[in-house]
This record gives C-alpha cells, structure tokens and sequence, in this order.
C-alpha cells in the first residue's frame, strides 16, 4: 500500500490520471491525498470533481479557496468572477450529490506523520490549535449558518488571528490562514497580496514578511506539512518538512505526486493528450 499526495489540480484531470497510471496507482489498495483546489481555471472542472467523487473511498481531501468558492456560488453567496470555470458544475444533474460531499470535506488532516493543508499553518498556532480552528469552520459549513459564512467567508480582514476573535470575523481568519496564505510578517499578521517567490514591496505598512513555512518563530517547524497554493515555490522551499506540492499546472507547469512512504516524486505534463515529462526522482 503506498500513499501519494498530489498538488492543485484546478480541473486539470488529465496529468493526474497520466500520474497514477506512472505510479502504478492501485485503487482497492493504494490512498490518494490531495490539498484541494480540485476545480476552477481549468477545463475540466465538473470531470475531474466526479472523478474525486468516485475515487472517495481512496482518497483523503482538504478543501481550498477555488474549492470554497465553488461552494459559495452554489450556495448564490457569491457571483463568478469571469476566469472562474464552474458553470458545468453548477448546471450538472448531479450538482447536488457532488458538493454535498465537498462541502463535507475537512480543512487540514493529520496522519502517518504528515498533516496536510491547503496553504499552510501560520506560525503562531501549533498543530493542535490548527486543527481545532480548522473544526470551528468546518462545523459552520455543515450548519444552518453555512450561507452566512460563505457570504462572509471574502475579505482580507482580519489579518492577524487573535484568541478574542468571534464570528465570522474568526471564521474567516483561520479560513484565509488555512487556505489563502502564502507570507506572513513576524507577529503572524498576513500578507494576501504578496504570491510570487519576493513579497511585494511596501505591504503591510513595509513590516518584514516570510514565507509561512521559513519563519523563526514558527511553533509547527519539526511538523511534516504537505501543502499546495503556491505555485511559483515549483516545489521548493529549503525546508525538509515543508512539502509544497503545486508546481502550476494549471499555469502550464508540471503536476507533482509525492509518495509518503518513499519521499519519492513524480511529475506530469499532458499537453493536448500527450505527457512531456518522464517519472523524476528527487529528494524535499
């Protein structure tokens, strides 16, 4: 049995079946996680969602901001914005049974040594506090508030946790924490316009930002945390036990698998039904 974790695939269902085929991927015996951002931007959304779906009793998934997003423009909490790419899933006849499963999907998991998020885990929290946050949100979305929380859940405020935070204020704080982060400055606060490799300069009033998972103070540095969201990281990050696992397929990069038992890598590029990438063996 072997267990692989696999970056954002953004409706980009064809490198990932080009990978699990490389794999030898074993359905009946082998576990498939995945950091979510399983649709949007790209071409097949609904496929690769109903692919998820029915690979559920092998799979293990957290949900991202496009995952969430999904969610709220079922919900009519939010309206599309003209790069999404969600209309075939939200007019497919089986719309309901879908997202009923997504919207039950955790936010962070913890197993075998390895937790697996979305974006990160801000260095002010340990792993206990992480996940205990992220059952706060997940409790709402199961809830009669959900549709509240999902017209609250957009916006850069709060941008500092805090334990006196309440509401959705809290709420969307832990959900840009757990699902939007990339920088963040020493106390923690964060820094939601920086996404490339170098913060954006003059953010945050010109206070010192890092890389969530390069902070000093960070309470979850001896974790092994698997995560996506960051695609120009290319999956580096100079840290053994930081494991960025989107490397921007969707942006016409590779899609990247990593199995857990090994520490091995496998990378794909299907481009028009053909792959350009051979199996590639590295160490994090």
């Amino acid at each position: 049995m072997s267990t692989y974790a696999v970056g954002d695939i953004q409706g980009c269902l064809q490198p990932l079946k080009c990978l699990l085929k490389k794999v030898g991927f074993n359905p009946d015996t082998d576990m498939l996680w995945s950091v979510g951002d399983i649709v949007n931007r790209g071409p097949k959304s609904l496929k690769a969602l109903r692919f998820f779906y029915d690979l559920r009793d092998n799979l293990v998934m957290v949900l991202g901001n496009h995952d969430l997003h999904l969610l709220a423009l079922a919900a009519g909490a939010r309206k599309p914005s003209r790069s999404d790419t969600l209309d075939e899933i939200l007019q497919a006849p089986d719309r309901d049974k879908l997202l009923s499963w997504l919207m039950r999907q955790p936010l962070i998991h913890h197993e075998h040594g390895y937790t697996l998020v979305h974006a990160g885990i801000p260095p002010q929290w340990t792993l206990k506090n992480a996940i205990r946050y992220a059952r706060e949100v997940e409790a709402v979305l199961r809830s009669p508030d959900c549709v509240a929380f999902l017209k609250a859940m957009y916006g850069n405020e709060p941008t500092q946790w805090s334990a006196d935070l309440t509401g959705m204020p809290r709420l969307r704080v832990i959900t840009n924490y757990l699902t939007r982060m990339r920088y963040c400055t020493a106390q923690g606060a964060l820094d939601l316009e920086s996404k490339g490799t170098s913060p954006v300069s003059g953010v945050l009033e010109e206070q010192a930002v890092s890389p969530w998972f390069d902070h000093p103070k960070s309470k979850t540095a001896n974790e092994r945390i698997l995560f996506g969201h960051w695609a120009s990281l290319q999956g580096h990050t100079d840290s053994p036990n930081a494991i960025a696992l989107d490397t921007g397929c969707v942006w016409d990069g590779s899609m990247s698998l990593y199995e857990l038992e090994s520490g091995r890598w496998t990378q794909c590029a299907c481009r028009e039904g053909k792959c350009h990438d051979k199996p590639v063996t590295r160490q994090q």
